[in-house]
């Protein structure tokens, strides 16, 4: 539960910050977002079909998450020797080796689509079928985020509920310059938006 309630407090924050962001940068996502809400009903209690329903949503979380995962990469031991396949870099048992996440979502080797555009809809397209290994905002491997599933859930629901009651407006270039920071996660360094409420 300690785990859970750590690592899943500012990863997800983190990434809410980003969609943000991200949403008053594009209105034309932020309105496919509410489109695809209102053609699943405009319920306010959203239902699990409802929420299984949000493809294009789904699009956009993972998008936010490949233009700036939670983390900025992680550690892997190795436990036997071996050998890396293009270089022939010899690496032995017990080395440390950084997997760079941010460097790989952002690879334009592993993307169809340019991967610095913020493009939701590369899920949809050429990109749906990417290198497994391009994307890892939660790791990979028996080593990946336990909290995953219910990392990517309440970023859901709290993003559908939001997008029921507000629009967000980009604040300008002074105040919403996007820019980051890293410590622990990949913080936004300059999000201001303004808000406009649902009548």
């Amino acid at each position: 539960m300690l785990a859970f309630m750590v690592a899943g407090y500012e990863t997800t924050s983190t990434a809410l910050a980003w969609f943000i962001h991200f949403m008053s940068k594009h209105p034309h996502v932020q309105e496919k977002i509410k489109e695809e809400l209102m053609s699943n009903g405009d319920s306010q209690n959203l239902t699990l079909d409802q929420l299984d329903a949000l493809v294009y949503l789904d699009c956009v979380i993972n998008e936010a998450f490949r233009y700036f995962p939670p983390i900025e990469g992680t550690i892997r031991t190795l436990t036997v020797d071996d050998r890396l396949p293009d270089s022939g870099i010899q690496l032995y048992k017990g080395d440390s080796v950084y997997i760079p996440l941010y460097n790989l979502a952002h690879d334009s080797r592993y993307w169809s689509i340019d991967p610095e555009l913020f493009c939701p809809e590369r899920f949809l397209s050429e990109d749906s079928s990417h290198n497994p290994y391009a994307l890892l905002p939660f790791g990979g491997g028996h080593r990946q985020c336990i909290g995953q599933d219910l990392g990517r859930f309440e970023l859901k629901v709290i993003i559908a509920r939001m997008m029921q009651q507000v629009t967000f407006v980009d604040g300008g270039p002074k105040v919403n310059s996007g820019g980051h920071l890293t410590r622990f996660t990949i913080l936004p360094k300059h999000v201001g938006v303004a808000i406009e409420f649902a009548q």
